[in-house]
């Protein structure tokens, strides 16, 4: 079978030639170490000119076209384009990422700059607000943000002379921003009558609050504060791209390709004008500039560097060139030297020396080049146009040998065949016509076989056939010269061929994902020898293939560099390199090839990091190559975590249901009950999908989670507490190091991590708002300080937090596969791993950001699926296992080692003072020294070695191990099974607690004269429990086949169980010994019951709509009750015993006699008459209450009414148990409701003596047990009504004030574009027709009433010497917000002053002179007031306002 797994060779970026110098500007700068750095496509270049030598970054993913240098001329910063672009600081030396910036900005970032000690970066984005953002960039911490311009932003700078202030310019614009607190505020440049309004392109700042800008025209504009004071005319001749300051002066360039100094006072030093020197040319643009000393390194807009020496500044010396704007698609390679040969629609052709790295030749052509082929011999050198000419030149001195123009569309490909004869040349026009070389280039054949444009071609090794591939993804044969098509398979098959660039082919299966669209990969080349070949696709990727790759979705090494799509990529003529081309960033890329004989050599070289892999994760589509996935873990990788409704969708689902409120609300309701139930005690553990989520406490109580509970169990006293601050299925949970914290994640649709107190039982830290779906793991930080998270959603998102603030500190996408676990590195939290489905990773911080490195496994075998890791006793040395049992040990990034551990998964780990434990689906817990070197102890969990008190008995032997704690002398050990046991160390082992395993619970009964009850699962087990303070499982069974319902015969002997086969035993309650089985039925028994009294008679009702009756004492069956139209979901008997209440899915209410089955009609005021021997039901009207508002999207799963019939209590699909008053007449009854189950609460039950309710839970497997208090003593903690908030009439409803300030609406205003909604335009915004004197010039007394005109309107009468109207001055305010404010009147400066507010103005009123003095900052409404009381912070005041995006002030 074909090897699908990635080749072991590999690729390594050596060169790239090109500087983007299009659409960017100020991108070129001297580091500390006198190296350049500068980007091109998605990569960050550092070259060093002393050693020629370039240093790659390739943390982005997409095109960077933001660069600046931190003032230590040692970090960069760097910002990209994309859907969700970021900023990347990294290190100039090491190239490795420093931090990274993310998830504010969209689109791409235009700007960045430092401020002047490198703490903070602004960053503008390219949303259409043109975002500013301020970042503590170390931490990764946004600080401020604030819309920038309506307009395009072209550069920003901080005032280095001033803090806290920027300077940024654009599209007719410049604006002087100040940071105060987190607000960013901007004042618009005032350009007066000093200069025309235009468009600003770079600006730098000066002491004094001076700013010089550079205009469009080639003016410099002098700021003085925000007014504009003189102007610098004609400083270049065209706009003026790039402005740099450094000590002596600043350094200017411009359009017209001139480079000027000026002195610190913008007095001129010197010109230099580049089109003029040796190396200039017609049309030379300067984009970028950056003086040092006296050398001064300017970037053009054809991607040139050119670096000038100040005394010699005639003589530029050329240090990079790449292709000008235009997409670059022609790429060959000479057959004998180490040459390649690019042409690009910028119309000039251009050969490259691949080991001087440097330019050696260029000729510019008549028309945009799209491919390009060297003959055989390398003297001839052919170029495709898009005119459909092509033209064929002598290597040597790129003189023309012939130009031929015989198709009116683009020439795509062109090859020589590879004796040299003959010139194949296929073009847009679906065809390849044949030339032969030694007659001048005549036509001596045609291939028309194809029926879309032509795109590849390859000569077999005789030169007698061509292949050829079309845009319809078709590939034909041809016989050459002649141009034949061959069909006939046969005569295929022994062809060689010569080279292989074709994608579609069996060979190239391979390249191909699964599911792909044909024209995606623009390019292959195949190494014959090295058996690899390269691909170059439209997203950027080069990827390294085995050669030949016959099955589709392959494995393969991918490379990130390129921006968008690689167009083409060549092998140089001895496989040493390959060389790629980019179409949009037309930057041409050298490879360096490194086969796997090196790799052993150079396996200490770190991998470079990436915030994208290296490797493929993609390409494993049907892994052949991977082991099978074990059942278990399979099983657990399919579970979904997703709700159809999540707790978080109610309010607004009853938000949509307001209708039906005032209907009801209408209607008098009856009142809550006043009893209510704690929870008291939980039998299950969450075993059977999270590993690793039980603990000792630092008292020595046992901490785990089952449903949507945080469990902490007091084993001396077998009692437990809970923390119920969740309300869905708990995940994960974590202990502090100093173990009395913990942190539990839950589902969710943004689901939240909480940390609390196992001894307060309080949370002290709730984290949402980045985790989507679910939190599947959590760890602490050896210090306690921090937490990580992982996500359930598609990109199993990493969080990293400070959990006491709340504060999100980095965040990335994990896996695209399931992650299982994270741990935080004890000795560094800046690092942790992240262990998962074929995924190991190292991640450690950077900013906002974590950098991540996958494993590195050498020659040791492959990624295995992760199940467990921990860090060892050094901080470079982690541990984890593996789901075939093996025990991987890591050095750094390295895996050095593998111990076989277990027979099937390693589920847990644990690391201890020296050495290990470890558990596995083996059911050993395994003990090993710190080395894994050996075994120490090995325990098996078997149920010979159960300790007398149990409180449970063990399933099986060797249940599956899913965690293990130590403490305490014991091993603590949780099972998949639900079970949790201690095991000493001297070998008996005690089971604490107990559960249902994997499977939905719904059956429950409980005794009828005794504190026990029943349970049946769909984990085919029949199990009875102990109620009393004893709470253990007293017995279980093991059935054929799951069960939904079950119940005890009226005596309390016998139990019956139905089953999901249809089929139903009777048992021996005490032995649960067969007494009796039935089967019937098809479908699953759904309910069964029998009648009171002497139990006389059996209903058993099932899902295929049919109740049987079965006499018990002679065993048959004596009716069947028909006319249901749906299953029967609940099923009661009267008092007699003579008549069945039936409830069914289709919510029919349906009654039949006994024992015959006769339907009858009863009606509803007859029915309540009836008295029933138990009410399980769910419909009718005594039960009308217990239907929420939003019934439509729920159902109330279970009901049981007390004995006393005043109290029912209901389970529903949303995990709420209820209690109503009953009966629960009225639709929307009062209710207490409790959390504590996660999704559907499946049946509830009281006990005989009602001192108890039993729920259970449905797919989380627990059974609760509640204690009811009756009204009087009793806490009220966890009773909190929801929906008895509907109606405010009823309970007194509100005071008239209250009232009308609860029903004021603010929205209006503030979702309008103005302030207030206007008509008409604003008095200074009308464009005045300029009067008789104006056009004349003539000036008028300062006394003209005309409006002063804004600063937008382009008129030169704006600096004339008129009081504009803006100098009013507040003196006095008549009024005070009380209508709809409270608390905002207060002392100050102990009481001479008073503080209020009215409209938008805050006031500060004298007591004794009284004087007002005003705050106004606010634009629209102040709605809100406090004065800081704290003596630290005298006289500080905060005042919130209206307005669609809300901030605060504060004011002294």
């Amino acid at each position: 079978m074909a090897d699908r797994s990635a080749p072991s060779c590999h690729l390594r970026l050596e060169w790239v030639y090109g500087y983007r110098g299009h659409q960017c500007r100020n991108n070129l700068y001297y580091t500390a170490a006198k190296e350049i750095v500068y980007f091109v496509a998605g990569v960050g270049v550092v070259y060093s000119p002393r050693e020629h030598r370039q240093k790659f970054y390739l943390g982005h993913q997409d095109d960077i076209i933001s660069l600046a240098l931190h003032p230590e001329r040692v970090l960069v910063a760097t910002g990209q384009v994309g859907k969700e672009p970021y900023i990347c600081v990294w290190d100039s030396y090491t190239v490795q990422t420093v931090s990274v910036l993310k998830d504010v900005h969209t689109h791409g970032i235009a700007c960045l700059a430092f401020d002047l000690d490198g703490q903070r970066l602004v960053s503008v984005g390219l949303d259409s607000k043109n975002t500013v953002c301020v970042w503590d960039w170390r931490k990764g911490k946004l600080l401020s943000m604030a819309p920038g311009h309506t307009d395009r932003i072209f550069d920003i700078s901080w005032d280095l002379y001033q803090p806290n202030k920027l300077v940024s310019c654009g599209v007719k614009h410049i604006k002087f921003w100040s940071l105060c607190g987190n607000s960013l505020t901007p004042k618009r440049g005032v350009f007066g009558k000093t200069g025309d309004l235009q468009t600003i392109l770079c600006l730098a700042c000066a002491r004094d609050e001076v700013t010089y800008s550079g205009a469009l025209n080639g003016d410099i504009y002098v700021w003085k504060g925000i007014n504009l004071v003189r102007t610098i005319q004609g400083a270049h001749a065209a706009g003026i791209f790039s402005m740099n300051a450094c000590e002596e002066g600043f350094a200017t360039g411009g359009r017209d390709g001139c480079v000027r100094l000026w002195d610190l006072n913008f007095k001129p030093i010197t010109v230099i004008d580049l089109r003029e020197t040796d190396q200039g040319y017609k049309g030379l643009s300067v984009r970028s500039v950056c003086w040092r000393g006296d050398h001064i390194l300017v970037g053009t807009q054809d991607s040139e560097i050119f670096e000038i020496v100040v005394h010699e500044r005639n003589k530029p010396f050329l240090i990079m060139q790449g292709h000008c704007e235009g997409e670059l698609w022609a790429l060959a390679v000479h057959p004998t030297k180490p040459l390649a040969m690019t042409g690009s629609d910028d119309r000039s052709v251009r050969i490259w020396s691949l080991i001087d790295h440097a330019l050696i030749a260029r000729c510019n052509m008549e028309e945009p080049i799209r491919c390009a082929a060297v003959s055989t011999d390398g003297i001839h050198l052919a170029l495709g146009m898009k005119d459909g000419s092509f033209t064929v030149l002598r290597v040597r001195d790129m003189t023309e040998v012939v130009h031929i123009k015989d198709r009116k569309e683009a020439i795509h490909e062109l090859k020589y065949s590879p004796d040299g004869n003959f010139l194949a040349v296929g073009s847009n026009d679906s065809s390849v016509d044949i030339y032969g070389v030694v007659q001048r280039y005549k036509k001596v054949g045609e291939c028309i076989g194809s029926s879309s444009f032509i795109t590849h071609m390859d000569w077999s090794s005789d030169s007698k056939y061509l292949q050829t591939n079309d845009g319809n993804g078709k590939r034909l044969f041809y016989r050459m010269p002649s141009g034949k098509e061959v069909t006939n398979k046969e005569e295929l098959k022994g062809i060689q061929w010569a080279s292989w660039t074709c994608v579609s082919g069996l060979e190239v299966n391979g390249i191909w994902p699964k599911y792909s669209d044909i024209n995606d990969v623009n390019s292959v080349d195949a190494n014959f020898i090295g058996q690899v070949m390269v691909t170059a696709d439209d997203y950027g990727i080069v990827k390294l293939f085995r050669y030949p790759c016959l099955r589709k979705g392959a494995k393969f090494k991918k490379y990130l560099g390129h921006s968008a799509h690689v167009t083409n990529v060549r092998w140089s003529h001895d496989h040493q390199w390959v060389v790629s081309i980019g179409g949009a960033d037309h930057s041409v890329f050298q490879w360096k090839f490194v086969p796997d004989r090196k790799l052993k050599d150079s396996l200490h070289i770190a991998p470079q990091e990436s915030l994208v892999d290296s490797n493929s994760d993609e390409s494993d589509s049907d892994q052949s190559d991977v082991p099978e996935l074990d059942s278990e873990i399979e099983q657990e990788t399919q579970i979904t975590y997703r709700r159809q409704v999540y707790k978080e969708d109610l309010p607004q689902l009853k938000e949509q249901c307001k209708e039906k409120r005032k209907s009801a609300a209408s209607k008098r309701r009856e009142r809550a009950p006043g009893n209510s139930i704690r929870l008291h005690f939980v039998h299950g553990y969450r075993g059977y999908d999270c590993r690793s989520n039980l603990f000792y406490t630092q008292t020595g109580e046992i901490v785990y989670h089952v449903a949507a509970v945080g469990v902490v169990y007091n084993r001396q006293q077998n009692t437990q507490r809970f923390y119920l601050g969740h309300d869905d299925d708990i995940l994960c949970l974590a202990i502090h190091p100093l173990k009395d914290y913990v942190a539990t994640g839950q589902v969710g649709r943004d689901s939240s991590v909480h940390i609390w107190d196992t001894e307060t039982i309080k949370p002290l830290s709730v984290l949402k708002g980045y985790h989507q779906y679910g939190v599947c793991a959590v760890d602490f930080s050896a210090d306690g300080k921090r937490l990580a998270s992982v996500g359930i959603d598609d990109n199993h998102t990493i969080v990293l937090w400070d959990w006491k603030k709340g504060e999100k500190l980095s965040a990335v996408r994990g896996s695209k596969d399931k992650i299982f676990v994270v741990k935080i590195n004890p000795y560094m939290p800046d690092k942790l791993i992240t262990a998962g489905i074929k995924h190991m990773k190292f991640w450690r911080r950077a900013g906002g950001g974590l950098i991540g490195r996958k494993g590195c496994i050498g020659a040791l075998g492959r990624t295995d699926t992760m199940m467990c890791a921990v860090y060892g006793w050094t901080e470079e040395m982690a541990f984890s296992g593996t789901s075939t049992g093996d025990v991987c040990i890591w050095r750094d990034v390295f895996l050095i080692k593998t111990v076989k551990a277990h027979d099937g998964p390693v589920f847990s780990m644990h690391a201890l003072e020296k050495g290990f434990v470890t558990g596995g689906k083996d059911g050993v817990v395994a003990l090993w020294d710190d080395t894994f070197e050996r075994c120490l102890k090995t325990y098996a969990i078997k149920r010979a070695a159960l300790a007398p008190g149990s409180k449970g008995l063990l399933l099986e032997d060797n249940p599956s191990i899913r965690a293990i704690s130590l403490g305490h002398g014991h091993i603590l050990v949780g099972t998949k099974n639900g079970e949790i046991l201690e095991v000493d160390k001297s070998g008996p082992i005690t089971l604490l607690v107990q559960g249902h395993m994997e499977g939905e619970v719904w059956g429950l009964a409980t005794h009828p004269h005794l504190p026990i009850c029943a349970t049946v699962s769909d984990d085919k087990t029949l199990r009875i429990w102990d109620l009393s303070p004893s709470h253990c499982m007293l017995a279980v069974r093991k059935l054929k086949k799951g069960g939904r319902c079950c119940c005890f015969s009226p005596d309390g002997k016998a139990l019956a169980v139905g089953l999901n086969d249809g089929s139903f035993l009777i048992v021996n309650a005490d032995t649960l010994e067969d007494l009796v089985s039935f089967q019937h039925r098809k479908d699953v028994i759904s309910e069964i019951r029998f009648s009171p009294g002497a139990g006389k008679y059996l209903a058993v009702a099932s899902c295929d709509n049919f109740v049987d009756i079965y006499n018990v004492m002679s065993s048959k069956r004596v009716g069947i009750c028909k006319g249901a139209s749906s299953y029967i979901t609940h099923m009661d008997w009267d008092i007699r015993g003579k008549l069945l209440q039936v409830n069914t899915g289709a919510k029919e209410q349906l009654f039949f006699e006994a024992p015959r089955g006769k339907k009858q009609t009863i009606p509803s005021l007859e029915v309540e008459k009836i008295g029933w021997a138990s009410w399980t039901s769910v419909l009718g009207s005594c039960c009308e209450g217990i239907w929420p508002i939003i019934g439509e999207v729920t159902d109330v799963t279970a009901s049981c009414l007390t004995s006393d019939s005043k109290v029912l209590a209901t389970g529903d699909d949303f995990g709420f148990v209820k209690l109503f008053r009953y009966p629960a007449k009225g639709k929307f009854g009062k209710f207490k409701r409790y959390v504590a189950h996660s999704t559907h609460v499946t049946n509830v039950r009281w006990t005989y003596d009602d001192s108890l309710l039993v729920t259970v839970g449905g797919a989380d497997t627990s059974l609760m047990l509640w204690t009811y208090e009756v009204e009087g003593h009793r806490d009220s903690r966890q009773c909190d009504s929801e929906e008895s908030d509907l109606d405010s009439e009823e309970d007194g409803g509100y005071d008239s004030d209250v009232t009308r300030e609860n029903e004021i609406n603010y929205t209006i205003k503030a979702l309008s574009t103005n302030i207030r909604p206007m008509f008409g335009i604003k008095p200074h915004l009308q464009q005045k027709e300029p009067t008789l004197d104006e056009r004349q010039g003539v000036v008028r007394p300062p006394v003209s009433r005309a409006l002063p005109q804004p600063e937008k309107l382009q008129t030169n009468n704006v600096g004339k010497k008129k009081r504009p109207i803006e100098d009013l001055i507040l003196e006095l305010v008549f009024g005070y917000r009380g209508k709809d404010c409270r608390n905002n009147v207060h002392y100050l400066n102990d009481g001479a002053d008073v503080i209020y507010h009215t409209a938008s103005v805050g006031i500060l009123y004298n007591v004794a002179t009284g004087s007002q003095s005003f705050y106004q900052e606010h634009n629209d409404d102040i709605l809100c007031l406090t004065v800081n009381q704290h003596p630290k912070f005298t006289n500080i005041v905060a005042t919130g306002q209206l307005q669609l995006l809300l901030f605060m002030c504060g004011m002294q």
